[in-house]
């Protein structure tokens, strides 16, 4: 799914938006067992808690695609003849109107989850008249030749309210309140089946995860049974190191720059072309990059070389998942030093003197602890 997509299945969150009648789901305890279980209508609830459901529920399909959200792509084996895939159908054939089906997602849920503290399991469907779209781009009112049913899944901690002094006016007298029960931001979740193409394809679904660093696979392998891309944070990491070790004496200042600098263009770059799908760079494009920042053929043979045993011959990988475009950071074991990532030309190394230095150039605002300090002519030579 591309970002288009998602922004469409998230504007579906509003009570005067969605067809999301009912919320399904169950409190989880620290020993994994089911303390409870609800099917809750938002028809009947007050608006205000109606509207704050709903937006726990979208924070499901928050935040950046490729990184946060990543497609899931089942084989036709599974489609055909899989028991992860089949209880994924059934859910949302029968609309999470069945207990024996919902009670089995539970179970598959519980058994591989492992997250410390308790937590809720949330489950939604939602059926979506599909607008017909001009060729401009324009919704065209009261048409459509597409129905769109869908499941939405959201795992939620549940933590306690912090220690609070509060004053009550019935007793006249400071007191400590009772601590509350509240539902956090869902650490993870998914959406099947994928909206592809602004229609159901029952053969991808949309898997989020909020913290970059953790892949959850016991919980992917048992609900998709199906191989995922490492987690953001682990593809950052590997390329890292990848550069680092391939590049060896040749992993200078200018070449991490040249990359850095050579993502983020092309990251620009696709925004300003309004490209509706998310952008992937291949091994060939960053090889191109190293070139450029005057790394020498025999370096870039390594780096390739490389590249295909950690992230395969041919995959291509989001240019966001391995550097952070809004900032570039030089860090020494005594000093970290960030720089604006349009400006990194202003960072050098220098050996003065055999020994060796990071030199930026400096020409007016130095602050040092927030005072403004100047550089005379003579510290300058």
């Amino acid at each position: 799914m591309n970002e288009k997509e998602v922004a469409e299945i998230r504007r579906r969150f509003r009570a005067d938006k969605g067809n999301i009648t009912h919320v399904r789901g169950c409190y989880v305890n620290e020993k994994g067992e089911i303390v409870s279980q609800f099917d809750q209508s938002l028809t009947l609830m007050p608006q205000e808690e109606s509207e704050k459901v709903l937006t726990v529920l979208k924070k499901t399909l928050s935040g950046s695609v490729g990184k946060n959200l990543v497609d899931v792509n089942f084989s036709t084996r599974q489609v055909i003849d899989s028991p992860e895939h089949g209880l994924l159908m059934a859910l949302r054939q029968s609309k999470l109107k069945e207990d024996e089906i919902v009670q089995s997602f539970y179970e598959k849920v519980i058994a591989c989850l492992h997250i410390e503290g308790t937590y809720l399991i949330l489950l939604a469907c939602d059926t979506y008249d599909v607008p017909c779209r001009a060729k401009d781009g324009e919704k065209i009112e009261e048409a459509s030749d597409e129905v769109f049913s869908y499941v939405l899944c959201s795992i939620c901690p549940v933590k306690t309210s912090k220690p609070a002094l509060c004053y009550s006016v019935v007793q006249n007298a400071f007191c400590s309140p009772q601590p509350e029960w509240l539902v956090a931001p869902p650490q993870l979740g998914f959406l099947f089946p994928a909206f592809d193409d602004r229609s159901a394809n029952i053969y991808g679904a949309l898997y989020y995860t909020r913290d970059t660093a953790k892949g959850y696979t016991e919980f992917t392998d048992a609900v998709f049974g199906c191989p995922m891309p490492k987690p953001a944070k682990e593809q950052q990491d590997s390329f890292q190191n990848l550069l680092g070790e391939t590049l060896e004496q040749a992993c200078s200042l200018e070449a991490v720059q040249s990359v850095h600098e050579g993502l983020c263009a092309m990251i620009e770059e696709h925004k300003a072309r309004k490209v509706p799908e998310p952008l992937r760079v291949s091994r060939q494009e960053i090889s191109g990059l190293l070139q450029s920042g005057g790394v020498a053929p025999e370096r870039i043979e390594a780096f390739e070389k490389g590249y295909r045993e950690v992230f395969g011959p041919e995959e291509t990988i989001s240019p966001q998942n391995l550097m952070n475009q809004k900032q570039f950071e030089v860090r020494t074991p005594d000093v970290t030093i960030r720089i604006n990532p349009q400006r990194s030309d202003l960072v050098q190394t220098r050996i003065i003197g055999g020994a060796r230095y990071i030199l930026i150039r400096a020409e007016e605002g130095v602050e040092v602890n927030g005072v403004a300090i100047h550089i005379s002519a003579e510290e300058k030579k």
